[in-house]
């Protein structure tokens, strides 16, 4: 049994991608819940011990079910490219209580005894408040866990956008959907996206396209669908994210700093990979416009491409700059 998205001839020009920092919390949340399935984020787990420790997330995982309905209203699909977290839980804060009180009622129903739990029938009984508690416990959440690494965060999910921007643009949907999750299936004859699940159930974007968001913490799983009137999106488990908690690759080597200067070289060498100027400053502890003169520097002598993604450019080394950066052969 599958998730069908039926595409119409609008819905192929309507695919794009988006960010979203709440989407990050929320998944986050759910790492907590289980932390044992989630080997790669286990450095991460540990920094957050003790922030952790500070709150109490259990309103949020009864919404969170193993299997079944998590509440849309909640964690919607982003309805911009590249939402801040305040823009987002604003849009969470002003849920019509109604529309809160079903979407709450199918999530605590996918868990045995949640419905009449203390906690759900209290979320039942007055949904306008359940909605601002949990937005409150969402944002606490954000604070504690999400934001401090929010900067290497964006940094991969960018660098995952920018990959598969490039596959869209070469092979179309085909070459985007190839590889992107072993659940998926693109049927170009029909112009159908399968989700492999449990049950069955059908979707036609009818002109509104899909939206496709990358995920760190939504690995291994894909999230796809979302009724309607909540946007067609798939979330995927971002590229990468095996080397999401590893240390840098440590200090620019001497001979590289000696050959452009000390702060070009490093930006040089924080480039592993792609980035706008604005994360590689947040990385490098620079500012902005230093960054962003060092990598017109770089671009210029050819040891660095550029590519406009929206209104950010993100670098990526050259085969001759990945010769320098890490002292190897250059690919011919």
């Amino acid at each position: 049994m599958s998730f069908h998205l039926r595409f119409g001839p609008g819905d192929l020009l309507r695919c794009r991608f988006a960010l979203s920092p709440r989407w990050e919390t929320q998944e986050a949340v759910r790492v907590l819940a289980r932390p044992g399935r989630h080997g790669y984020h286990r450095p991460w787990l540990r920094r957050i011990r003790d922030a952790a420790a500070g709150l109490d997330l259990r309103p949020l995982w009864l919404l969170m079910p193993r299997r079944g309905h998590s509440p849309d209203f909640l964690w919607p699909p982003p309805g911009a490219p590249a939402a801040g977290f305040e823009e987002e839980m604003a849009a969470v804060r002003r849920t019509d209580p109604e529309v809160a009180r079903e979407d709450l009622r199918r999530s605590l129903a996918c868990t045995p005894g949640a419905l009449d739990s203390p906690t759900g029938r209290a979320m039942l009984a007055d949904p306008a408040r359940a909605v601002q508690e949990l937005a409150d416990l969402s944002e606490a959440a954000w604070r504690a866990l999400v934001e401090p690494e929010w900067p290497r965060l964006r940094a991969l999910l960018e660098a995952d956008v920018l990959f598969h921007s490039r596959l869209l643009a070469a092979g179309g949907l085909a070459a985007l959907f190839d590889g992107l999750h072993p659940d998926l299936r693109w049927d170009g004859a029909n112009d159908t996206l399968t989700v492999r699940r449990d049950s069955h159930h059908e979707r036609r974007l009818d002109g509104r396209g899909l939206v496709l968001l990358p995920s760190a913490f939504v690995w291994p799983d894909l999230v796809g669908g979302f009724d309607a009137p909540w946007q067609p999106t798939v979330v995927y488990p971002a590229r990468g994210i095996g080397a999401l908690w590893a240390e840098d690759g440590g200090p620019t080597p001497a001979a590289l700093a000696g050959l452009l200067g000390r702060a070009r070289a490093d930006v040089l060498h924080a480039l592993g990979e792609p980035a706008s100027t604005t994360a590689l400053a947040r990385r490098l502890g620079l500012a902005p416009s230093s960054v962003s003169a060092h990598l017109k520097a770089l671009h210029a002598a050819g040891l660095l491409t550029r590519h406009r993604h929206g209104h950010q450019v993100h670098y990526a080394r050259t085969s001759l700059g990945t010769a320098l950066a890490t002292g190897s052969a250059p690919v011919s």
